[in-house]
C-alpha cells in the first residue's frame, strides 16, 4: 500500500460535509474576493496566533513581500536570513530592492543560528527574517535582543510553522510581523494558494491592507503603489473549517513525531529531528538526518519509493549556491552547516491521518536499507 508524503484526500474525507457546506454558502452569497468570510477568518487567525491584526493575502510569498515593504524595506537595505529555506524567503527581499544577508544554521534544528547574527549586522540592516523550518520555532529571544539593541525589525517566516510555539507563545506573534502560508500541504492548508500577515502593530497592518488592494483604501483612489494580493472567500471559508480542527491535527502530528523518534533512534546512521526545550513544534514536515557519510540518500529514496513510500528533500541546494543568487557573491564553503544539511536531510511521510502501522513500515524499510548497505560495505 502506498504511503504518500502528505495525504490531502484523507484529510478531506474526515471533514467533507463541513467543507462542502462552507463552499456552498460562499457560492450562495456570491462574494468571492475578501468580504465577510475573509474578515471572519482574519479575526479567528489573529485570535489563534495571539495578535491584534491578521490580513489575508494571495500566498505565503506575498505575505513576506508585503510584510517587508510594510516594515520599510527598500533599496540599499539589508535583510538577515537563512540560506537553508524555500526560495520565497530570499526572492521577496530582492523584489523589495534589498539584499539578503545569509547566516548559517544550527545543525540540531536547521534553523538560523542566532549566535552568528551579530557579526552580520551593519548600518544597512533593516530586518531580521528568521524561518521556523519544518514546524520548529527559532530561538527568538537572542534575535529580539539584537533587534532592540540595533533598532531593526523582526519578521517571522512561519510558512511551515503555524501552531508551533516558542516559550508558550505562538510563532508569528513574537516579532513585529509574522507571515503564514496556506499552501495545501501546510498544517493549515487551503485548496489553492493563500497567505496571511499577522502583527500587533497598527501601522504594519494598515500598510499591508493598502498594499494588497493596489494601494487603495477607496476604489480608484491610490495612496501608494500596491499589488493585487487578496485572499479568496472560498479559501477563507475552507480554512475556517480546518482551523477548528487544527490543534487536534497538530497534537496528532506530535504523537506521530514522537513515535518516529522512538523508532529511529535505534538505527545507527540516522538522526531524528532534534526538538529544543523552548519550543513545541507543529511538525509540518518530519525530517531526519543521514549522519553516516556512507549512506546514499538517493538510493535510500529509491528503496523507499520501490516500497510505495514517498519522501522529499527540503532543501537539496542552499540558496547561496543557487544560480539565481550568484550575484550575491557567496561561494561553496561559506555556510558549512547549511551545505552539510542539504546533503543529509530527508523528510518522511507526516500527516494527521498517518497510521501507526505505516510509520512502523517506513522505519522498518529504512532499517532494512541501512542493514543491507552496511553488509555491502563489509
Amino acid at each position: 500500500m502506498r504511503i504518500p508524503l502528505v495525504d490531502l484526500k484523507a484529510q478531506y474525507d474526515t471533514i467533507r460535509g463541513e467543507v462542502d457546506a462552507a463552499i456552498q454558502q460562499v457560492l450562495d452569497q456570491g462574494q468571492f474576493i475578501l468580504g465577510p468570510e475573509v474578515q471572519a477568518f482574519e479575526e479567528e487567525i489573529a485570535d489563534y496566533c495571539g495578535t491584534k491584526f491578521a490580513l489575508g493575502v494571495a500566498s505565503g510569498t506575498d505575505a513576506l513581500r508585503l510584510a517587508l515593504l510594510a516594515c520599510g524595506v527598500g533599496p540599499a537595505d539589508e535583510v538577515i536570513t537563512t540560506p537553508f529555506t524555500f526560495v520565497a524567503t530570499a526572492e521577496t527581499i530582492i523584489q523589495c530592492g534589498a539584499t539578503p544577508i545569509f547566516v548559517d544554521i544550527n545543525p540540531k534544528t536547521y534553523n538560523i543560528d542566532p549566535t552568528q547574527i551579530k557579526e552580520k549586522i551593519t548600518s544597512r540592516t533593516k530586518v531580521i527574517l528568521p524561518v521556523h523550518l519544518y514546524g520548529q520555532a527559532v530561538d527568538m529571544d537572542p534575535i529580539l535582543e539584537l533587534a532592540r539593541k540595533y533598532d531593526f525589525k523582526v519578521i517571522e517566516d512561519c510558512a511551515q510553522a503555524l501552531g508551533a510555539e516558542y516559550k508558550g507563545k505562538k510563532v508569528g506573534s513574537i516579532g513585529n510581523a509574522g507571515c503564514l502560508s496556506f499552501f495545501p500541504t501546510k498544517t493549515l492548508g487551503a485548496y489553492g494558494d493563500g497567505g496571511m500577515v499577522v502583527t500587533n502593530e497598527p501601522k504594519i497592518a494598515e500598510t499591508v491592507n493598502l498594499l494588497r488592494k493596489h494601494g487603495a483604501n477607496t476604489s480608484y483612489y491610490y495612496l501608494l503603489p500596491g499589488f493585487n494580493s487578496r485572499l479568496d472567500a472560498l479559501q477563507a471559508a475552507i480554512l475556517r473549517i480546518k482551523l477548528k480542527h487544527l490543534d487536534r491535527w497538530i497534537e496528532s502530528r506530535r504523537a506521530k513525531a514522537a513515535l518516529y523518534e522512538q523508532l529511529l533512534r535505534e538505527i545507527d546512521g540516522i538522526k531524528p529531528l532534534s526538538v529544543e526545550e523552548f519550543g513545541k513544534p507543529s511538525f509540518t514536515y518530519y525530517t531526519i538526518c543521514l549522519k553516516d557519510s556512507g549512506l546514499n540518500r538517493n538510493k535510500l529514496r529509491e528503496h523507499l519509493e520501490s516500497r510505495g513510500i514517498q519522501t522529499m528533500v527540503y532543501y537539496p541546494l542552499s540558496l547561496h549556491l543557487q544560480e539565481a543568487y550568484g550575484g550575491l557573491g557567496y561561494k561553496q564553503g561559506d555556510f558549512p552547516q547549511s551545505e552539510l544539511a542539504q546533503s543529509q536531510v530527508l523528510s518522511l511521510p507526516m500527516y494527521p491521518e498517518l497510521g501507526e502501522e505505516r510509520i512502523r513500515e517506513v522505519v522498518a524499510s529504512i532499517k532494512n536499507f541501512i542493514r543491507n548497505s552496511k553488509s555491502l560495505r563489509c
